[in-house]
């Protein structure tokens, strides 16, 4: 029988199916390869007592991708989540976010909760900061549930890890999002002493056909892991594809003439914060390597 891990805890998976939900144990294999099942994969199980909806994990089938933090498989795209006011967005730690997705070959959603407050300046200024990155953007309120229909399309028929800082309404969103779809899961709850929603550990979350999010704890920081400042550039989509019109290959686009990135940002096709950003993050970059 195939299904997909939903979460891990302590050694037990929660396996959903089309026949239901299953605790499952890995096979000592897994551990002996040094191969740990991840939320998200796809496996096939053999059932060991249907009443009980208990079974064995058998085999992971090949992952698609893997991510790192939070550690989970299988994912299509982001939605990074930060709220227009109340706390107001920090750009710095969005670009830091952007980045390392983009070193994961992640696609990413750029959500902004709270667009019910008084906030139509700043809705503005990111509009104009991330317009040239590709990102599609949202606004909406999750206390209203203006925006959310353009939100759950964006979603459908994919497995989307949403992440974002505390207290910007990324719990409210979840829950919304969720609605009263329920998985058959039995006393899974009980085995996995855990609730149906709960951020302690990886966990997706059903919300429609095909269609999982993927419940992550609140970030207050992100670290470049394996990231060079030689590569930081194309890390950057709007620097990226603007590279090859640089007078020089190798281009930082800092102090070099004939740059085509600082002449976009001159004639306003770049957004300023974005830049000021990659310039702080190339320094940082370049003092750790020393």
């Amino acid at each position: 029988m195939q299904g997909r891990i939903i979460k891990g805890v302590g050694g037990l998976y929660e396996v959903h199916t089309r026949q239901g939900a299953y605790a499952c144990r890995a096979k000592g294999i897994f551990r002996k390869e040094n191969i740990k099942p991840l939320p998200g994969d796809w496996v096939e199980i053999a059932v060991l007592d249907e009443r009980e909806k208990e079974g064995n994990l058998e085999v992971i089938l090949p992952r698609k991708n893997v991510l790192i933090r939070p550690a989970v498989a299988n994912v299509d795209q982001t939605l990074v989540v930060f709220a227009l006011a109340s706390p107001k967005p920090n750009f710095h730690l969005l670009d830091r976010f952007l980045v390392m997705m983009e070193k994961q070959n992640m696609q990413c959603l750029l959500g902004f909760n709270k667009s019910d407050l008084d906030c139509a300046d700043t809705a503005d200024a990111i509009r104009a900061a991330y317009r040239d990155s590709g990102y599609p953007m949202l606004f909406f309120s999750a206390r209203t549930q203006a925006g959310i229909d353009g939100v759950r399309r964006l979603l459908q028929g994919k497995t989307t890890a949403v992440a974002g800082p505390s207290g910007v309404g990324k719990s409210s969103l979840i829950n919304l999002l969720q609605g009263e779809v329920h998985m058959e899961t039995g006393e899974l709850s009980r085995k996995t002493d855990r609730g149906r929603h709960t951020t302690r550990h990886t966990q997706l979350l059903a919300i429609g056909e095909e269609t999982y999010i993927l419940d992550t704890p609140g970030f207050s920081s992100v670290d470049f892991i394996g990231v060079t400042g030689q590569e930081l550039g194309g890390l950057f989509p709007e620097i990226k594809k603007r590279e090859g019109g640089c007078r020089f290959v190798g281009c930082a686009h800092l102090t070099e003439p004939d740059c085509a990135v600082k002449e976009a940002l001159s004639q306003g096709e770049f957004g300023a914060k974005r830049y000021e950003n990659y310039r702080l993050f190339y320094e940082e970059l370049k003092n750790r390597r020393k």
